[in-house]
This record gives structure tokens, C-alpha cells and sequence, in this order.
């Protein structure tokens, strides 16, 4: 039996194709169901094109009430009955309370070698530390922003002609690798480390 997965994005949803684009053959998963907090967001019709269902519900018009817009999240989300929720590119921080009612589902990407970075502006703050390798990191969702267990890690070397921008295109093909092959083990049960160098 297959394991359901949900993925959660904000905008391109370059992770959310390279995942669904996995999920085929003998993956132990399939995906149910592409969800943004942003209806104009472009991997909604990616999605689609894929054959996955969509679905976007509209954060702006709940304001600061994030409760409203988690309820709706998490109605939908048990709509779908996904074994497993990735977080690709989803730019919303989800609270505790959330997070309790799919404890042990989630996953999600980071542009950073946690822990290192987390949060935001993570390629020019590895630039302005002087580090000489960057990279990201696929790890379970916890209350603790960016805090999870970590599951897998690519890294790159940094050169010295990179740019913030530079830094982010050349890690992008690496994100996709490692995600995918993090949540094809992670589907089994399998959560030993996944490594991915350049």
C-alpha cells in the first residue's frame, strides 16, 4: 500500500515537480494532493499538468489570525489523509499546535547545512561567514524552526566568485536529489542519513 503525500507550497514549487516527478515505478509513495497558501502561485498549475490534485487556500484574508488559516490547512490536510506532509518552498511558519496534529508526518527542505542558517537569507549568510561549503538539508518538522532531526544533507563547495544567487541556482538541482531520495526512504521508515555532494 502506498503512502500518501501531501506537499505544501508558497510559489515555482521546483522541489513539489521533482518530487511528484519520483513518486513512480516501485516508490513507496504517491502524491494526493498539491496545496498553497497562495492561489497565483505558479506550481499550482505545475501540479496540475501532473495529474495531482490542487488546492489554495488564500492566507491573506485570515490577517494575523493564524489559527483561522491552520484550521483550514488542517481540514483540508485531513481531507487528503496523507501519511506524509513535505514542505516545499511553503513560506508560512506553522505553529506548535499545528505541528503536534501531524507529528512525526512532516518534512521539509532548507537551504542550509543545519544547523546552521535557519530562517532566512541563508546563502548570503554562509557567504558573509567566509564558509567554504554550503548546502542543504531535508529534515522532520518540530516545533523548533528548522530544529528537526535531520534526515539528509548536499553540499557544495563555495567559490570565490559566488553570489547569493549563484550560490542558490547551483544548489537547486542538488535540493531535488536529496529530497526525493530522503522521502523515498522516509516512505519505508528508513530514517537513516542521506548524503549528496556536487
Amino acid at each position: 500500500m502506498s503512502k500518501r503525500v501531501a506537499i505544501l507550497i508558497s510559489g515555482s514549487g521546483s522541489n513539489m515537480v521533482s518530487l511528484i516527478k519520483s513518486m513512480t515505478g516501485d516508490h513507496p509513495a504517491r502524491p494526493v494532493l498539491v496545496l498553497s497558501n497562495d492561489p497565483e502561485a505558479a506550481g499550482l498549475a505545475k501540479a496540475r499538468a501532473l495529474n495531482v490534485p490542487t488546492l489554495a487556500i488564500d492566507h491573506k484574508p485570515f490577517g494575523r489570525d493564524r489559527a483561522g488559516f491552520e484550521a483550514e490547512l488542517h481540514r483540508a490536510l485531513s481531507t487528503a489523509r496523507p501519511d506524509i506532509i513535505c514542505l516545499a518552498g511553503f513560506m508560512r511558519i506553522l505553529t506548535p499546535e499545528f505541528i503536534k496534529k501531524w507529528d512525526g508526518k512532516m518534512l521539509n527542505i532548507h537551504p542550509s547545512l543545519l544547523p546552521k542558517y535557519k530562517g532566512l537569507h541563508t546563502h548570503a549568510r554562509a557567504l558573509a561567514a567566509g564558509d567554504s561549503e554550503h548546502g542543504c538539508s531535508v529534515h522532520e518538522v518540530t516545533a523548533e524552526l528548522d530544529g528537526g532531526p535531520v534526515l539528509g544533507q548536499a553540499r557544495i563547495a563555495i567559490q570565490p566568485d559566488d553570489t547569493p544567487e549563484t550560490l542558490a541556482a547551483r544548489l537547486l538541482p542538488l535540493e531535488h536529489q536529496l529530497y526525493a531520495a530522503v522521502l523515498r526512504k522516509y516512505a519505508i521508515g528508513d530514517r537513516s542519513q542521506v548524503t549528496v555532494s556536487a
